[in-house]
């Protein structure tokens, strides 16, 4: 709880700053730093082809379903966490009490989140972070970013994810190869969830995956309401 007050706080000071500096509008080009992110983005797809891509297919095939989706639930648990704290800081108060629930519920009745017994309940799973939190008090996203190992991003949402860091259960875990192993589990679990995605990506994966990603992220921002639609040109 300490450090949940801690990383709102943080978050709200973060905000505050943002605020006082967020412009109008967004760039008329979103992306223009192309060139370095074409980099970052080969650089991030020569380590998913070669190591992360054949992990997630080797962790597929070897797990059962029942074990995939407890793991998947076991993760999802964690981030409602991440959720409550960002549903606070956009007075989202309803949200947040169900986040509540969810978390109280699925954590001692459902094997610390390894069974989702929450959503049959009727306590639907939200998702929010402080990249969302900054849009929705109007910080606007900022040039498109390509993060090595992290991926789509904008300026916006990278410094974003300094305050959700503190908001990961995972991180408070004190030994190391315990917490290491967690992460590491993590992402497989989540590189296993996208294998199937890859089927949609076409024509130029860079646009392609550019544009999906500022549309996405457009649509959680803005709680699915979306004011443009996709350019066919770019594909």
């Amino acid at each position: 709880m300490l450090k949940l007050c801690s990383s709102a706080a943080l978050g709200a000071v973060l905000l505050s700053a943002s605020l006082s500096v967020a412009a109008d509008e967004v760039p008329s080009d979103p992306d223009p730093w192309e060139g370095f992110n074409r980099a970052m983005f080969q650089f991030n797809d020569y380590l998913d082809r070669y190591a992360l891509k054949p992990a997630a297919q080797g962790y597929r095939y070897v797990t059962p379903d029942l074990v995939e989706r407890g793991v998947s639930n076991f993760f999802d648990n964690l981030q409602d966490v991440r959720t409550l704290a960002n549903n606070l800081l956009q007075f989202k108060l309803h949200d947040a009490a169900s986040d509540t629930a969810r978390i109280t519920m699925n954590t001692f009745f459902g094997l610390g989140g390894v069974v989702d017994i929450a959503t049959p309940f009727g306590l639907a799973k939200h998702d929010e972070d402080f990249g969302q939190t900054l849009g929705y008090w109007g910080v606007p996203a900022g040039n498109y970013l390509v993060l090595p190992f992290f991926g789509p991003s904008t300026l916006r949402d990278g410094i974003a994810l300094v305050p959700d860091s503190y908001l990961d259960p995972v991180g408070e875990v004190d030994h190391v190869p315990t917490r290491n192993s967690l992460y590491g589990a993590r992402v497989l679990d989540t590189r296993a969830g996208l294998l199937k995605a890859e089927a949609l990506v076409s024509g130029d994966r860079y646009l392609f995956i550019r544009d999906a990603y500022l549309q996405r992220r457009e649509y959680m921002v803005n709680d699915g309401r979306i004011d443009n639609e996709f350019d066919a040109d770019d594909f």
